[in-house]
């Protein structure tokens, strides 16, 4: 799901720079889904979707999550649309899908593992939310968040069946984000030489 959604972001958000009419159309659609609340685009996909339970949330948290990253990806494409590589790869002939991907991502590299990072804590956000509100998988099947719910009544018994995947599911959050930082390059600002 992270992955999914970082590498549309990639690409919509580097072509958004560089052709202003794909450019308006993703504004205005990214605009459009925002407005959505998470938890209710959530319900309204999983709910009206029967029987797709993990494929609903997967849908919507990818249809959800993408418009944010779009826009991310964009703002740090923006100065880069506008360098001298970019404008003489442009006024070469080149295509822009390989303006966009040979030009201007590997240029983005420490903002697309960030975004990424972002997007897989965001992705276990929502997957744990859709456990925890029954719209996910549904018991037996082993998720932290169905632990979670079906183990709360019983907390002040034992609290560890709840705080135990509680723990889990913040481990792996917080292991992904710190990886993704670590993987970055130190100096991810700066436009690489041509």
């Amino acid at each position: 799901m992270a992955v999914t959604v970082t590498l549309l972001a990639a690409a919509l958000g580097c072509l958004a720079v560089l052709s202003p009419r794909v450019g308006a159309v993703v504004e205005r659609t990214a605009d459009l889904v925002i407005l959505v609340p998470p938890v209710l685009g959530l319900m309204l996909l999983a709910l009206a979707w029967p029987g797709g339970r993990r494929l609903a949330v997967t849908t919507a948290a990818v249809v959800l999550g993408t418009p944010y990253a779009v826009r991310v990806v964009a703002a740090a494409a923006a100065p880069l649309a506008g360098a001298g590589f970019v404008e003489a790869s442009v006024a070469s002939g080149e295509r822009l899908w390989r303006v966009a991907f040979h030009e201007i991502l590997p240029n983005l590299r420490a903002t697309i593992l960030a975004l990424f990072g972002l997007r897989f804590v965001e992705a276990v956000y929502v997957i744990s939310m859709a456990g925890f509100l029954q719209l996910g998988p549904q018991p037996p099947e082993a998720d932290w968040a169905l632990m979670i719910r079906e183990n709360a009544p019983g907390i002040l018994l034992n609290p560890w069946a709840t705080i135990a995947p509680a723990i889990a599911i913040a481990a792996v959050a917080i292991a992904t984000s710190l990886a993704t930082e670590a993987l970055a390059p130190r100096r991810g600002g700066e436009v690489a030489a041509r």
